[in-house]
């Protein structure tokens, strides 16, 4: 299966360059040595949330699959690496025939994570699971860090719609992957065309400042606009004086005006006359939408106004304070030995500074309480106890390098609203706080 199945409209292209060139050194040196087809398990996990945050949100799943089936060494590629004597022939050759025939396991698209959840798990030969290791961490660290903040924005904006406006603060093509993990995170639409052609999410957007100066006149522009788009259009109302603005706003359109935005000011000042100045005029039903460097805070702060929409961009697209997940990727079980069916033996890291991992092939389940609400995020190796049988977190993704997990969007953004409603209710506080749930460690065999 590939996008096409879903009816996107954008094929991704190969993605075996997207990694650090010692995934490839590591590759030739496992196969000097003959240990590059021991069957190995590498899992994604972070060993702590961004500082303060409550939960995280597990986002980029779809394109890590994408990423993952079109990891290819084609001539090309293969010609660069040979110029640059990167790796040799006989690896070359090896990568040359390159597909992932192992196994993902993750939590869903969607799902909430804490410190040590597994959220992905990797298993297949050594050789073919290392190649993986930087493009699935450079989607997961990004989009999970911009979906948490967009689900702390939308729970602070509660019932009203979030509208993504990053594109232009962001990297271009990091400008699409953030809308996309913005919508799953809670947010209603967005004004980059690429994230709408890519992923069909609905997308918004009528005029900025530019156009209003662009005419001899305020009424003018806004006539112009009327004009073109016709009354339900949203007017931009704060380029020059915000009262007289909305006067002519309603003279134009009539009190069938979409909307009004306003885009500076005290937000909190200006919405609430603005409102008054509307339902003076009759336009009750204009809605209000302010936009201009908002972050959960300033969306929460506005609670109390009479906002109808807000649209988001800096603080989204950067994560709000925090741009990444710190999410990393550990071998944490390996085979004794080539044979493929040799037992697994855990592995991990010892270090000092806070860089311990904990070896062995895990599962994760989250319990709830006597309410129905998550009380722990319990995470074991070897057999899962019997209560948390039904309550297990990983999902089947791909399945002898045959995708077997896509689903639409809607689905991710869906199941997240769900899995955060399933949290306590101090998850949705902005203050700084420690991780909502504990995660509690069950040891038993590995597994194999």
């Amino acid at each position: 299966m590939n996008t096409a199945d879903l009816g996107l409209p954008v094929d991704v292209p190969s993605t075996a360059l997207f990694t650090d060139q010692y995934e490839l050194t590591m590759l030739q040196a496992a196969l000097r040595a003959g240990t590059a087809e021991r069957r190995s398990v590498f899992e994604v996990f972070t060993r702590r949330l961004p500082d303060g945050r409550r939960y995280g949100v597990v986002a980029g799943t779809g394109r890590v699959l994408d990423a993952v089936e079109n990891f290819r060494f084609d001539a090309g590629v293969l010609g660069f690496l040979r110029d640059r004597n990167i790796v040799d022939e006989e690896t070359l050759t090896w990568l040359g025939a390159y597909r992932f025939g192992g196994d993902i396991w993750g939590y869903p698209e969607g799902e909430v994570y804490f410190p040590g959840s597994p959220i992905m798990r990797v298993e297949g030969t050594f050789a073919e699971c290392v190649l993986l290791e930087t493009v699935i961490l450079s989607i997961l660290n990004h989009d999970s860090a911009i979906a948490a903040a967009a689900s702390r924005m939308s729970s602070a904006a509660g019932e009203r719609p979030l509208i993504e406006m990053g594109a232009r603060r962001t990297h271009e093509l990091a400008a699409v992957a953030a809308s996309r993990a913005a919508y799953v995170g809670g947010f209603a639409s967005t004004s980059d065309l690429a994230a709408g052609f890519r992923y069909n999410i609905p997308t918004v957007g009528t005029s900025a400042h530019a156009f209003t100066l662009l005419h001899d006149s305020e009424r003018d522009a806004f006539q112009a606009q009327v004009d073109s788009l016709g009354r339900g259009t949203t007017l931009l109302v704060d380029t020059y004086d915000v009262a007289e603005a909305v006067r002519t706003a309603v003279e134009i359109a009539g009190t069938d005006l979409g909307a009004v935005r306003i885009d500076s000011g005290d937000l909190l000042l200006v919405a609430h006359r603005v409102r008054q100045q509307l339902d003076e005029l009759g336009a009750r039903n204009t809605k209000i939408i302010v936009t201009s460097d908002l972050d959960e805070y300033a969306i929460a702060s506005l609670a109390a106004a009479p906002v109808d929409a807000y649209g988001v961009g800096t603080q989204l697209v950067t994560g709000s304070g925090h741009p990444t997940s710190s999410m990393v990727y550990k071998l944490v079980a390996r085979a004794e030995s080539d044979d493929q069916k040799a037992p697994l033996v855990p592995v991990a890291k010892k270090s000092t500074g806070g860089k311990t991992s904990i070896g062995g092939r895990k599962w994760a389940a989250r319990r709830l309480d006597a309410y129905g609400v998550a009380e722990a995020e319990v995470v074991g190796t070897g057999p899962v106890p019997g209560e948390l049988v039904d309550r297990q977190l990983l999902v089947e993704l791909v399945k002898g390098g045959e995708v077997v997990a896509r689903e639409p969007l809607d689905a991710a953004r869906e199941r997240h609203a769900a899995a955060r409603a399933g949290l306590p209710l101090s998850a949705t506080q902005l203050s700084r706080g420690e991780p909502v749930l504990p995660t509690e460690y069950v040891h038993g065999r590995s597994g194999s």
